[in-house]
């Protein structure tokens, strides 16, 4: 049976956001941090009340009931109900007993996809924008938005509390764009469900290296804007099949121990095939129109990784479309998957001479891909470089992989 310390963690993240842009939408984002703290709050109480009475019937229920009493509380005892909500409800002849806060899942939806394009607001800079909507939409911690930009708490509090401030300076409403507007904002909203999903599928914050709450919170928000007319774009859906394509792989990506199956060492057989299926339905819809995007790019590569069978006409294909995305957008990651899967179509000679000109000396991937490369080439050399590997990595999985491979080197020094 769950317990409340094994659940609550879960309910944040999937109604923290929920509650936060219900709230947000009723308050105005003015008062963004009222809706903040009633939600924190409400989470809090959770911990206590449960821990001493035990789980209630409906949890998910039970949060939505404290948090709206907690909201109703304060806009009867607070200034924010005299400045801001009582003249609209007297507009409406409403009662003060009658305040109702609307967490039916509509509302839910329809707060959420607003919070995303108000948040994915050209007012603020993109990097702020991404970092605003993993804290608010998707529960991250300060920790994790700073391990996801590779920067340190204290710039991403700095960061956070300016984004806010130009919000509220400029008025910016909880609601949707126009078309124009949703066209011009969607390119911010798919890069954070995108960082989103990678921080649930290898985290260095924790030491975890699958986070399955994180991945499907991102698919959940990628599926509202499918689900929405005005959002159902070939991108959107690129970017859900590249997700299903990855998550597909979940069971096969994790030994017994928790440790990471390298792609070549995977069992085959925990593949997810309705999943994959998903991957490949999304990919279709998603091949309407002319736009190529980079989700259209790399969810054709995932999908190909998705074939079972190890052929040399498989990474030929995967080749050539990481050869297509670097053109579009380039990345070390990229750059190094390429190299990976030119040592699988054309051999591992010509793979080190491209490996040896990314040099990404401060990457333990790097070192590792080009331990990989000189394996039963120069065994001495891919020791050395997988020791540097070594040195470079943070996690404890990383280092524990890393020791792996040098333990099967044969004739290691």
């Amino acid at each position: 049976m769950q317990t409340s310390q094994e659940l609550i963690p879960h309910l944040f993240r999937t109604e923290y956001s929920r509650i936060t842009s219900v709230l947000t939408k009723l308050f105005g984002f003015e008062h963004i941090e009222i809706a903040e703290d009633i939600a924190s709050d409400t989470f809090l109480l959770a911990a206590e009340t449960w821990g001493m009475k035990g789980l209630p019937d409906n949890p998910v229920a039970w949060l939505y009931a404290v948090a709206k009493n907690r909201a109703k509380d304060h806009l009867k005892h607070n200034k924010i109900f005299t400045e801001k909500v009582t003249a609209g409800l007297q507009q409406a002849n409403t009662e003060l007993h009658e305040i109702e806060i609307d967490l039916s899942d509509k509302n839910i939806v329809d707060s959420q996809l607003q919070m995303m394009f108000a948040i994915c607001n050209p007012v603020i800079p993109p990097e702020a924008q991404i970092g605003l909507s993993l804290r608010i939409l998707c529960g991250f911690g300060i920790e994790e938005i700073a391990d996801a930009f590779l920067s340190n708490k204290e710039t991403i509090n700095k960061r956070l509390f300016r984004a806010k401030e130009r919000l509220r300076n400029e008025q910016v409403k909880i609601e949707f764009p126009s078309q124009t507007e949703i066209s011009k904002r969607l390119d911010s909203v798919l890069t954070t469900l995108y960082l989103l999903f990678n921080e649930g599928y290898y985290s260095l914050s924790q030491n975890t290296t699958l986070r399955k709450d994180l991945c499907l919170e991102a698919m959940r928000l990628n599926y509202l804007l499918i689900e929405n007319k005005s959002t159902n774009k070939p991108a959107v859906n690129a970017l859900l099949s590249l997700m299903c394509f990855h998550a597909s792989r979940f069971e096969a990506r994790q030994n017994a121990k928790g440790e990471i199956v390298l792609y070549e060492d995977q069992n085959t057989a925990l593949w997810d095939d309705e999943l994959i299926t998903q991957g490949e339905f999304y990919l279709n819809k998603a091949a309407k129109g002319n736009e190529v995007s980079k989700y259209h790019l790399e969810a054709a590569i995932a999908y190909w990784h998705t074939n079972k069978t190890d052929t040399p006409e498989k990474w030929q294909n995967i080749l050539q479309l990481y050869n297509k995305l670097l053109q579009i957008e380039y990345s070390p990651m990229a750059a190094l998957n390429r190299t990976y899967a030119l040592a699988k179509a054309d051999g591992k000679p010509i793979a080190i001479t491209e490996a040896e000109k990314l040099k990404l000396t401060n990457n333990h991937l790097y070192y590792s891909l080009l331990g990989y490369l000189y394996t039963d080439i120069d065994n001495e050399k891919a020791v050395a470089h997988l020791k540097t590997a070594l040195k470079l990595a943070k996690s404890k999985t990383d280092k524990g992989m890393i020791m792996k491979s040098i333990e099967k080197m044969p004739g290691k020094p």
